[in-house]
């Protein structure tokens, strides 16, 4: 059996996620972004705020804004990024959301969908877009957000990954990135509960839960509604 040796174990370096570090890529959460505003533009105009072009425009023009700040890495730190950042954010999420409210309204008044198939893509695309939008919310605040975490200035994380727990299953330069987060997001709107992922801070569990009750309501009515239809 081969033994690591003490002098070595005590040598070895913190965990990344402790540590400074490079700024995490950028084109993960870009891909995510420009999904979600893909989504925005397939959905039906009923569904979409009017005009439908403005929000996704904006998103658009936020995320041109935010690459020219950080094209590679995310690693210049200021206050306008990040508030740039965030009023991205806010606005798929507000768009999404107001979707996922005419869409209930109407499967609850009997008037929308008539087409199982059509309403079933309708509602896949809101939910995913939920995915992504909380996602990016879990990114954007755990630890105070990517340059926040890459600069280690909060010792306690939000959401406590399995890596977290036992570091000697990872390697030394790991630490959670957006795809962790859209893992975790996919997750608690699958299982409806956290999964391997737990959230710590009272803003994580609320947050959660939150995502968890809107996947919930959608799925069931959406499939409810198809399935009725289908009879």
């Amino acid at each position: 059996m081969t033994h690591v040796p003490h002098e070595e174990s005590e040598h070895r370096p913190p965990p990344a996620w402790l540590r400074v570090t490079q700024g995490e890529m950028r084109w993960s959460s870009t891909l995510a972004v420009l999904t979600a505003v893909a989504l925005q533009w397939t959905l039906p105009e009923r569904l979409s705020i009017h005009p439908v072009w403005l929000l996704p425009a904006l998103e658009l023009a936020l995320v041109v804004a935010l690459i020219a700040g950080n094209p590679v890495r995310i690693e210049r730190a200021s206050r306008l990024y990040r508030l740039a950042g965030l009023v991205l954010i806010a606005c798929i999420s507000a768009a999404n959301g107001w979707s996922a409210v005419r869409l209930v309204v109407g499967l609850v008044r009997g008037a929308e969908g008539a087409d199982a198939a059509a309403l079933l893509v309708t509602g896949g695309g809101i939910w995913l877009t939920n995915v992504i939008a909380f996602a990016l919310w879990y990114w954007e605040w755990d630890r105070g957000g990517p340059i926040a975490r890459m600069q280690a200035t909060r010792a306690y994380p939000d959401f406590l990954f399995p890596q977290m727990q036992s570091p000697e299953l990872a390697p030394p330069h790991w630490e959670p990135a957006f795809p962790d987060y859209l893992y975790l997001s996919f997750t608690n709107a699958t299982a409806f509960s956290p999964t391997d992922v737990m959230p710590l801070n009272r803003w994580a569990k609320m947050l959660m839960m939150l995502q968890s009750a809107i996947s919930l309501l959608t799925v069931v009515l959406v499939v409810a509604r198809a399935v009725n239809i289908l009879k």
